[in-house]
């Protein structure tokens, strides 16, 4: 799959905290089976909550001209025997932009930030949906095990696909 986006993605600051919280609300519910948050959770908090996320992690976003279209988020595993592993997390595109390559870039911007400072990227895909699968396939990822019931909404359980790639570490 070519890379043929016309976004431009760059990691977002406290000050882009409107159009995130924009995008992260839509997210959550639109597709809110494919997150561990909510949009009762998340929707009630204010602006502070997410100028502060920004603040104190590491957020890209996918922008179409002044559009954010995409969002991806990129945390280190916390503990030494764990420090050598990222975490891709809050993946979405809006539905306006999917197929048009924003999605490859947000993943792709994520693990150049990650090379830097990890080893491994892991993440955790809802296990129906193929076309966010695909997508991370094309960039590397490989499944590493099955997530039976890992998240549970109105009643019903959504099994997760664990997935992740190997980075190189530059040499020092």
């Amino acid at each position: 799959m070519a890379d043929n986006s016309k976004a431009r993605v760059r990691r977002l600051m406290p000050e882009d905290a409107a159009p995130y919280r924009e995008i992260r609300l839509e997210a959550l519910k639109l597709s809110s089976e494919a997150f561990g948050s909510s949009f009762e959770q998340e929707g009630s908090q204010p602006l502070d909550y997410f100028r502060e996320t920004l603040a104190k992690t590491d957020v890209f976003g996918a922008f179409v001209e002044a559009d954010l279209v995409g969002v991806a988020g990129f945390r280190r595993q916390a503990g030494t025997k764990q420090a050598h592993k990222g975490y891709l997390w809050g993946m979405y595109v809006r539905p306006v932009a999917r197929g048009t390559g924003a999605g490859k870039s947000l993943v792709k911007a994520v693990l150049d930030h990650a090379r830097e400072r990890v080893e491994l990227v892991q993440l955790a895909v809802v296990s129906d949906n193929e076309a966010a699968q695909r997508l991370y396939r094309s960039c590397g990822f490989v499944a590493y095990g099955h997530e039976v019931h890992s998240l549970k909404q109105g009643g019903r359980y959504y099994d997760e696909l664990l997935m992740a790639v190997a980075l190189t570490l530059p040499s020092t």
